[in-house]
């Protein structure tokens, strides 16, 4: 049964009953996309120059006490449970913060007086839906959907220059290894496919030098990964010479600056919007959406992108493509 309070969207009751689900917790279920122009921003900045003083949330320091943080719940049902993983905070215990005690597994399940399992992950400085199952058995069916690439996920992105209006990047990727997470030194091995699909919602240049030209160009995306290597979206669009703003690993200082400065912005501009999935007891597409948080949100509504953040692809899209691995339940 799910959880009262929580939002159901769909076209209608028979479309919903044919397709799959739809759960949304304050986000835009919709179809529309607006087409890549270039806004007028010079007469915006003075505007946004004097609210650049209300500083975006910075990411959680690993040391302070996070007992109070705020873990929204999206959805919950007796198989599974979504959350909203703010900036900073680890999806689970690892290595590469040892001395971190707060994760959003051990969070949840306080929360909830029962063991929860995580089935993906979520990058620390990357925001959005995160999924867990309430059974061992819900985890490793879930589990099988992501490690065989039969989720559709949804990202929005702010990035530096102008993209294509849509594109595919199919660059294979060498997996990371880190110490600190207890990987050891051995033979290299060779780069695994990953494949990451985008398109362009909106762009906007603003009249400040960061590079050699007197302008900047910015644009706001919508990344759906097919593969899920490690720090795949920031890799990849970093090797379209697009990297993401706010990534210190893989981005560019300057531009990561002018945001600091501009709006106050020290997080990674990365969200997670959407998560399409086989609902693991119906059978059938199941599609959640979040809101961004707000950090990311007040730095698209001051770039004048309030519409295009909400015209990410629709549940209707996501379910048909989805529809390919649905299995309905013979009882149903």
């Amino acid at each position: 049964m799910a959880v009262p309070g929580v939002a159901r969207e769909a076209a209608n009751d028979k479309w919903s009953r044919r397709h799959g689900e739809v759960v949304v917790a304050g986000g835009n279920g919709g179809d529309g996309w607006q087409r890549p122009g270039v806004a007028e921003c010079a007469a915006r900045y003075p505007e946004v120059a004097s609210n650049a003083r209300q500083r975006c949330p910075s990411p959680l320091n690993p040391t302070e006490d996070r007992s109070g943080i705020d873990l929204p719940v999206l959805y919950r049902d007796d198989h599974l449970v979504a959350v909203h993983k703010p900036v900073g905070l680890l999806v689970h215990p690892s290595r590469i913060a040892a001395g971190e005690k707060r994760c959003a597994m051990k969070l949840l399940r306080d929360r909830l007086g029962r063991w929860v399992y995580p089935v993906h992950r979520l990058d620390r400085p990357t925001s959005g839906v995160l999924l867990f199952a309430l059974t061992p058995d819900v985890a490793r069916t879930l589990g099988e959907q992501f490690s065989g690439t039969r989720v559709v996920k949804t990202y929005l992105a702010v990035v530096r220059g102008w993209p294509a209006a849509e594109g595919i990047v199919d660059h294979p990727l060498k997996e990371i290894r880190d110490p600190a997470a207890g990987s050891r030194p051995g033979r290299p091995e060779p780069p695994r496919a990953a494949v990451t699909r985008y398109r362009t919602l909106t762009t906007t240049e603003v009249p400040y030098r960061v590079d050699r030209y007197s302008t900047s160009r910015y644009a706001l995306v919508e990344v759906c990964p097919e593969s899920g290597r490690r720090h795949q979206i920031r890799r990849h669009f970093k090797h379209l010479s697009h990297p993401v703003i706010g990534d210190t690993t893989y981005g560019k200082s300057g531009h990561n600056h002018l945001f600091q400065e501009m709006f106050g912005s020290e997080r990674l501009l990365l969200v997670a919007v959407g998560l399409g999935f086989i609902h693991p007891d119906s059978g059938r597409p199941f599609h959640i959406v979040g809101p961004p948080e707000s950090g990311f949100q007040r730095v698209v509504d001051a770039l004048g992108w309030s519409r295009e953040s909400r015209a990410c692809r629709g549940s209707k899209s996501v379910a048909v493509e989805l529809q390919k691995f649905a299995q309905p339940r013979s009882d149903t």
